[in-house]
């Protein structure tokens, strides 16, 4: 150890080494980032100015697209700056940084998500209490656990990866600092790291997973015995745009181990760190009539506030 030399910058592979590849993938990532960007902002827009959208299942959704913004402008920013200067070095500093705020982003949405099912539990299963449990105060100190709970996860795997030195290799395999690539090319002892992520991380995504499908299970009973089929109608356009996202979060994270390798890893990174964030907010919005509505009459006063002012 004290011959090898103590790494403080490392270089990502990238997307693509073709030259010819780099300004098409920039151009095309770039415009998923800004549709990203309007997606969510709309969204969150909507949210804020529609009185009609001011109750706790919106006031979720709000927080979920802000999350969405936040996780994507983690990654993709930095990676359009090294596909458009094709530098792709990053400092040790820099990168745990990025590692704090991606893991605290992507463990507050897979908690929020939780907070979303359970609110959709007392609507649909206990419709009567429904107020009295959802306040304003309940929901705001559940989005506070969520971020606290985010913070210390974070911390907590930011804090040990700190103490990774890179000495054997300064090529992360992948286009951002993800931890699991950065264990591969570290000369450190990573046991402990292993453990908090196979402990920490399967509470997550474990505990998680059942506090979001337990409460559809119910849920779903409820909607069953409903005769109404449109009030089932409206209770599916609630529920499906949820378990369609959080089922596409499960697919790429639970990959078998010959995905997270190289080329694979990128696909599974690029899909979760990209695209997911832009078809959240559209499988939320396409078959949500209250964001319709809503949609419709920001236009409908854009249109007259600017027909008044010509």
């Amino acid at each position: 150890m004290g011959n090898q030399t103590i790494l403080k910058e490392l270089f990502f592979s990238g997307l693509s080494d073709l030259p010819v590849l780099q300004l098409p993938l920039f151009l095309f990532f770039l415009l998923i980032y800004l549709l990203t960007l309007i997606w969510n902002l709309l969204i969150i827009a909507l949210i804020v100015t529609d009185s009609h959208l001011h109750v706790p299942m919106y006031f979720f959704l709000g927080n979920l697209a802000g999350l969405d913004l936040c996780s994507s402008s983690v990654i993709v920013p930095r990676m359009l700056f090294d596909l458009h200067t094709k530098r792709r070095k990053i400092t040790t500093t820099a990168c745990m940084t990025q590692v704090f705020f991606f893991i605290f982003f992507v463990s507050s949405e897979t908690f929020l998500l939780s907070v979303m099912s359970f609110d959709r539990y007392i609507a649909i299963c206990k419709p009567l209490r429904y107020i009295g449990i959802m306040s304003w105060k309940v929901c705001v100190q559940l989005v506070c656990s969520v971020w606290c709970l985010s913070f210390f996860f974070s911390s907590v795997h930011t804090f040990h990866a700190l103490k990774l030195t890179f000495c054997e290799s300064d090529i992360v395999e992948t286009f951002f600092c993800d931890l699991i690539q950065l264990f591969q090319i570290s000369c450190s002892d990573i046991y402990i790291n292993i453990l908090l992520i196979f402990f920490l991380s399967g509470f997550l995504t474990v505990g998680n997973l059942i506090m979001t499908f337990f409460p559809y299970v119910y849920i779903f009973k409820t909607v069953l015995k409903t005769k109404l089929k449109v009030n089932r109608s409206k209770v599916f356009s609630t529920c499906t745009p949820h378990l369609t996202y959080y089922g596409s979060v499960c697919f790429n994270y639970f990959q078998p181990n010959g995905s997270h390798q190289f080329g694979g890893n990128k696909v599974v990174s690029m899909f979760y760190t990209m695209i997911l964030p832009l078809i959240n907010p559209l499988i939320y919005s396409l078959r949500n009539q209250d964001l319709k509505t809503a949609f419709r009459n920001a236009v409908r006063k854009v249109i007259h506030n600017a027909i008044e002012f010509t």
